[in-house]
């Protein structure tokens, strides 16, 4: 990890002092979100968030199928985060490829939890349909249009609008 110059350390010294952020907020003013919901006709659920110039489109596909032989008391879920190259310089090449990777697994832990699956958003035995025979398969899938920061948080809220 980089450290910070002195000069960078007094750059945010003073806007704290000043209460401004480099795109003008006062420091505990929050970036405007807005949510539209029903973007993509083909999903079981789907939204577009804007957080500020951040913008994501998520979309839940949902699918019967057979549990795991390993966890037959419980559905699946697959969770996938695409950052398109228009979205932000460093997106292009295989730039998007190392931070779409580590996004997908951020959301796998918030959304599923950890091996227990304590603290998880979504129970996977809820997914059941018929024990050990028929379960639901979620794939949600996340785009990234425009980066401009916060965006776990913006995907996290546009997957949870999508269901």
């Amino acid at each position: 990890m980089v450290g910070l110059s002195e000069g960078e350390k007094h750059f945010i010294r003073g806007g704290i002092a000043q209460d401004v952020r480099t795109d003008g907020r006062r420091r505990l003013q929050f970036r405007s979100l807005s949510v539209q919901t029903g973007v993509i006709p083909q999903a079981n659920g789907s939204a577009r968030v804007r957080l500020g110039a951040t913008e994501i489109i998520a979309s839940v596909k949902a699918e019967l199928g057979k549990p795991s032989i390993l966890h037959p008391d419980k559905g699946k879920v697959a969770i996938f985060v695409d950052c398109s190259p228009t979205a932000e310089p460093l997106f292009e090449g295989r730039g998007s490829e190392e931070l779409s990777a580590e996004l997908s697994v951020s959301l796998q832990r918030c959304l599923l939890g950890g091996k227990s699956g304590a603290g998880a958003a979504i129970d996977l035995s809820s997914l059941i349909v018929v024990d050990g025979k028929v379960c639901w398969d979620l794939y949600i899938d996340g785009l990234v249009v425009s980066s401009d920061g916060n965006l776990l948080d913006a995907l996290a809220v546009a997957i949870k609008v999508t269901f």
